[in-house]
C-alpha cells in the first residue's frame, strides 16, 4: 500500500503562482511514476504532469511552459510549481503513485482555485 498525503493548493489571482506538494509512505518502494491529475467542476480528470523514476516528465499542453513537477532526492515527494495560473486552472488536484503494471494510488485532493 501506498499513502499519498497533499498540500499546498488555495486561492489566487490570476498571474499568480502556487506549489503543490505530495508526500508518499509505505510501500514507496513499489513506485514508478508520480504526479498531478486535476479535476475541474463539470469536467473529467485529466493528467497534468507526471515524472518517473527515471526523471522523465510529460505535461499537459495546456500547462506547459507554465507548471513544474519536481521531486525530491528520495523520489517520495513530488511537487507541482504552478505559475503563471489562469481561472482555467481551478480545478482539485489529486496526487497519483503508480507502481508498474498497477493501478494509480491516489490522494485526497486539494483545491485550487484562481478568481479575479
Amino acid at each position: 500500500q501506498v499513502q499519498l498525503v497533499e498540500s499546498g493548493g488555495g486561492l489566487v489571482q490570476p498571474g499568480g503562482s502556487l506549489r503543490l506538494s505530495c508526500a508518499a509512505s509505505g510501500s514507496t518502494y513499489r513506485i514508478y511514476e508520480m504526479g498531478w491529475y486535476r479535476q475541474g467542476l463539470g469536467n473529467q480528470r485529466e493528467l497534468v504532469a507526471g515524472i518517473t523514476r527515471d526523471g522523465k516528465t510529460n505535461y499537459a499542453d495546456s500547462v506547459k511552459g507554465r507548471f513544474t513537477i519536481s521531486r525530491d532526492s528520495a523520489k517520495t515527494t513530488v511537487y507541482l510549481q504552478m505559475n503563471i495560473l489562469k481561472p482555467e486552472d481551478t480545478a482539485v488536484y489529486y496526487c497519483y503513485a503508480r507502481p508498474l503494471g498497477d493501478y494509480n494510488y491516489w490522494g485526497q485532493g486539494t483545491q485550487v482555485t484562481v478568481f479575479s
